[in-house]
């Protein structure tokens, strides 16, 4: 049937049809065992992000190195995750809907459940639903970082909504959501460090409303790949949920380190594997476009630099010269996706290859959602 092939384990990585989405499984496995020594020595909690990922064999070796838990960002992902035996998962989003608060609802049943909220109204709804299925649901109270985001506003309005939570039965109060996203990707270190602290500054000020009020913050949860290492030594946070740094992609390459040198404290894990199937005059096209690499934040890059993907259609890519010869037909190239979670989802597998061979194939067990 179209689309059942699988590679066999043993096979040269150089024998795979293409495009194919390849794992590098040392560089991933150094970048797990990196993040999961940050956190241990910082005494935070890592609870990884599997929206980069989709994978519960990669969030298994994820929690084997000591993570609390996974964080997902839809019901589907959650559903994912628990049937694949993961036990504790915070949807770090809001859940609307009469449909996916029942499901929610049902799922907390099976695993320790906890979701986000920023409105009073879909707060009644969730309790509603949670009460109708006779199980018990935690709250993050989302925070608003920044402009064009979710949350509410810290302070009063955060206060009003905890208390809510507290008064809300089968439902538990656990903490604040404060994830900056737009911190991520800031590219030069003294702003993001200063977007970071003035953040933190916001959140510590509602946990020490919230502790006045006679309410316990036991959970303040955020921080991304790029920001990592600043909320764990922030003292306010006490549990960081990086995602990407699995797999890294080209954008976080693009930020840069506390000594103005590039951001390298993960190594690219993941690509697309592509062939060139025609050569003409000044450009090489591959079997890798729109289909088969996300190019909505931008070109992938040619790994080993000195090409550069220039063009993209549905099923191909244009690559030009900056330097040294274009690939001949038939030669492969590594392209790395500007942003890999919405690649990965392009995907029904993972490929992990070690020393140059496949070792593993991994199903994306929550594509789609």
């Amino acid at each position: 049937m179209a689309g059942a092939w699988r590679p066999a384990p043993g096979l040269p990585e150089a024998d795979l049809d293409t495009p194919a989405l390849v794992v590098d499984l040392e560089a991933l496995e150094r970048n797990l065992d990196r993040m999961a020594a940050v956190a241990r020595a910082a005494g935070v909690a890592l609870r990884p992000h599997v929206k980069t990922h989709k994978s519960v064999t990669i969030a298994s070796m994820q929690l084997e190195r000591g993570a609390v838990g996974v964080c997902v960002q839809t019901v589907s992902e959650a559903e994912a995750m628990v049937g694949g035996g993961i036990r504790d998962v915070f949807v770090a989003n809001e859940v609307v809907g009469a449909g996916k608060l029942r499901r929610l609802a049902r799922l907390a049943r099976e695993a320790t459940i906890t979701v986000c909220v920023d409105d009073p109204g879909n707060l009644d709804d969730l309790g509603d639903a949670v009460h109708r299925a006779g199980s018990s649901v935690g709250v993050m109270v989302e925070m608003n970082t920044a402009e064009h985001r979710a949350g509410v506003p810290p302070g009063e309005p955060l206060l009003r909504l905890a208390k809510q939570v507290d008064a809300t039965p089968s439902l538990r109060f656990t903490g604040i959501q404060a994830y900056n996203g737009v911190a991520q990707h800031i590219r030069d270190h003294p702003s993001r460090l200063a977007a970071t602290e003035r953040n933190t500054s916001l959140v510590q000020e509602s946990v020490d409303l919230l502790g006045r009020h006679g309410i316990s913050c036991k959970v303040v949860s955020g921080g991304g790949t790029g920001t990592y290492n600043l909320e764990a030594a922030s003292e306010v946070y006490n549990e960081i949920q990086p995602g990407t740094y699995v797999f890294m992609d080209a954008d976080y390459l693009a930020n840069r380190n506390r000594l103005g040198g590039p951001f390298r404290d993960f190594e690219v894990s993941l690509y697309v594997l592509a062939t060139v199937m025609s050569r003409r005059p000044g450009i090489a096209i591959v079997d890798a476009g729109l289909k088969a690499i996300s190019l909505g934040n931008g070109l992938p890059q040619v790994m080993g630099g000195g090409v550069v993907y220039k063009r993209f259609a549905d099923e191909h890519g244009v690559l030009g010269p900056s330097g040294p010869p274009l690939p001949g037909l038939g030669k492969q190239v590594r392209l790395i996706p500007v942003n890999c979670d919405p690649t990965v989802n392009l995907y029904d597998h993972l490929v992990g290859v070690r020393n140059g061979e496949v070792d593993a194939v991994w199903p994306v067990d929550a594509r789609g959602y």
